[in-house]
């Protein structure tokens, strides 16, 4: 290597182990072994524009392994992006987007956030995925519009982590030719060695999952990773792994190799020995050469060129099909297209009774007819969850095009690689399971939550209502779970209106995930010209019936489908004298973005009479039922059963709703 190219990777070690360094907090040694090939990657291969970090057609490159976050912070600082010397020095600091971990929206260049192991690759899937999708949806002949690589760089913990065999497998299952991951094997972790916690051969076993593996021997070696590289793009029917041999905090004289490096500041001395054992020009903070900050500066025009040369393409693609560019560049900034809903079938006066998965199935096919660009799946559960596109292809290798996900029994990768498809940006995702395994895929959902993503989660047979069954596909804390993680809408519609109303929602939201629970059994039907508009879903909470004289004593509330039970409730109630008010409560999260005027409209104050309904734990209802109200739910593991029968024997019945409103007098 050029001795400008050694400057220039050094300083990418030197920035890392200051910015550690000062924070006194950090993982240093990540970075430092990771410093040439980030090079490589940024001098040789990424298209990309750091004075458009947005630009459509980039390569997308995922920083996996987050804890090394100073790698492509300095990495993005050093080559033109959005990124100040000063916001490198405040790594870790209140107020700095050069957070611990990259956070998405924080840094221009950061393409996912990363820092709980194997998220970060499996979000790369659902990058590759959307691409060759776009692209089989809106290239044409001598107009190869949509054409970029994925990469992502990982570590031994991405690879340990269950959710990145999910996701490898269907990588490899979709021969997904344009994702490359870079596995960094230093062979340490936090506790030593991974020979302390691993034995498997990870080059088998991803040659078992169809991937294209190739071998780097020594991570220093500029032309060898640029070998790799280049062997790996150029195989275009199977993703490729490249095995990175490196060594951790690479130039340390005292921490090299060592587990010591890895989540801890190296110490000022050793920082000191560290930039004399490289032969660094200078052992001042941050000091990076001038002829290294004019060589990283080179991407900028680099980048700037191709991407002049795409603007240029694009714009003969745009001549030749304005139809086409236009949805392309709309399915990109996330806009609905004009009458994406005029096929959505109004269910606001039903006359057959349905599970709400059932009237949510049929949503799906008028939002799938009017939005071309929502893709839908299942992690094996597609005739259950009712999620299937009617006539939709498969979404193969052999009809790359298709709109039907088949993730299989793989619900975590699921959570993830949709994560990753927003990310990359032009599909709108869904995908079911049932609500109980919810739970393999919460950390994905949590992601979403917190970069602001609209991925739709489709959770049928969402309570003891599934019946014989039994307690371990019968959710209980489940619904409580899922309503504690921030920015996440809950959706759980009572009826077909509703159930129309909250697939509305979820598709017009923007920022951030929604999620329906749906029923497995049979829901209602009700004249909505007697009882409030649907409409009212759009509040979180309202009242679907008042008392019969306008002025209640008691609030019966309900989600889902145990509104019937709380209807019924009323009608007793009512019939003994007590006016009683039905408040329909399909969504926690949106009624309580409302102000304080109309929540208290639907709970007045004044009245403390107050009992909620849901056949799941009742954990949280007190919010909203207040400390004088009661809760009808299970507290417990449910049985198997018919569902009738458990909703008798575990008391959430009509009686035990009446009772509880006269015993609050």
């Amino acid at each position: 290597m050029s001795d400008v190219e050694q400057l220039a990777i050094d300083a990418v070690r030197v920035l890392s182990m200051d910015a550690v360094q000062k924070a006194n907090s950090g993982h240093p040694g990540t970075p430092m072994a990771l410093a040439p090939v980030g090079y490589v990657l940024f001098h040789r291969h990424l298209r990309h524009n750091p004075t458009d970090p947005d630009w459509i057609d980039r390569d997308r490159f995922v920083l996996s392994v987050g804890h090394a976050s100073m790698l492509i912070y300095s990495l993005l600082h050093l080559s033109g992006y959005e990124l100040s010397a000063q916001d490198i020095e405040n790594f870790r600091q209140w107020g700095s987007p050069t957070a611990g971990h990259p956070e998405y929206g924080h840094v221009p260049g950061v393409e996912t956030t990363t820092g709980p192991l194997g998220q970060g690759v499996a979000n790369s899937v659902g990058m590759a995925l959307t691409e060759r999708w776009l692209a089989t949806r809106f290239n044409r002949p001598g107009h190869e519009i949509v054409d970029h690589f994925t990469y992502a760089l990982c570590s031994d913990g991405d690879v340990m982590e269950g959710v990145s065999h999910e996701a490898a497998a269907i990588a490899g299952h979709q021969k997904l030719g344009k994702l490359m991951w870079i596995w960094d094997d230093n062979k340490i972790t936090i506790e030593g060695g991974t020979d302390l916690s691993m034995s498997t051969d990870h080059a088998k076993r991803f040659e078992s999952y169809g991937w294209h593996v190739v071998h780097v021997h020594d991570g220093n070696d500029l032309e060898a990773i640029d070998l790799a590289i280049t062997e790996a793009k150029n195989e275009t029917e199977r993703p490729s792994l490249v095995v990175l041999r490196t060594v951790i905090a690479y130039g340390s004289p005292g921490k090299a190799g060592t587990s010591a490096s890895h989540g801890a500041a190296l110490g000022e001395d050793e920082v000191k020995a560290t930039k004399e054992n490289l032969g660094y020009p200078s052992l001042e903070p941050f000091h990076v050469d001038d002829g290294a900050k004019a060589h990283w500066r080179t991407c900028v025009d680099k980048g700037e060129r191709i991407q002049d040369t795409w603007n240029a393409r694009f714009s003969v693609y745009a001549a030749e099909f304005p139809a086409l560019a236009a949805e392309y560049l709309g399915a990109i900034a996330g806009e609905l297209p004009t009458g994406w809903d005029d096929e959505v079938p109004d269910l606001s006066n039903v006359e057959k009774g349905d599970a709400t998965r059932g009237w949510s199935g049929k949503v799906i096919q008028g939002v799938a007819a009017g939005l071309p660009n929502l893709i839908g799946g299942s992690a094996d559960l597609g005739g259950s969850n009712k999620t299937d596109i009617a006539g939709a292809e498969s979404l193969l290798p052999e009809t790359p095009g298709g709109r039907v996900v088949h993730y299989g029994v793989r619900e975590h990768a699921m959570g993830s690689i949709m994560n990753g498809m927003v990310l990359h940006g032009g599909v709108r995702p869904y995908a079911g399971t049932f609500l109980i395994f919810s739970d393999y895929m919460r950390p994905a959902i949590r992601l979403a939550g917190l970069m602001g993503l609209p991925v739709v989660y489709v959770f049928s047979h969402d309570s003891i209502g599934l019946g014989e069954d039994g307690p371990t596909h019968q959710p209980v804390e489940q619904l409580p779970a899922l309503r504690a993680i921030p920015n996440v809408c809950d959706l759980r519609p009572g009826d077909a209106a509703e159930t129309e109303v909250a697939w509305r929602v979820a598709v017009e939201r923007t920022d951030g995930p929604s999620w329906l629970a749906l029923s497995r059994q049979k829901v209602a039907v009700y004249d909505r010209s007697q009882v409030a508009s649907a409409e009212g879903l759009r509040r979180g909470a309202y009242v679907f019936q008042d008392a019969s004289n306008g002025t209640p004593v008691a609030i019966v509330m309900a989600s889902g489908s145990e509104l019937e039970l709380a209807v019924a409730a009323r009608d007793r109630l009512e019939a003994e004298g007590i006016p009683t008010r039905v408040v329909s409560f399909p969504s926690w999260h949106l009624f309580q973005q409302q102000d304080s005027e109309y929540r208290d409209s639907v709970l007045p104050s004044s009245i403390k009479n107050r009992v909620s309904i849901e056949a799941a734990s009742t954990f949280g209802w007190s919010r909203w039922t207040g400390d004088a109200g009661h809760s009808v739910g299970i507290d417990h593991f449910g049985a198997s059963a018919p569902a009738e029968v458990l909703y008798e024997k575990f008391g959430v019945t009509v009686d035990a709703v009446v009772e509880a409103v006269k015993a609050a007098r």
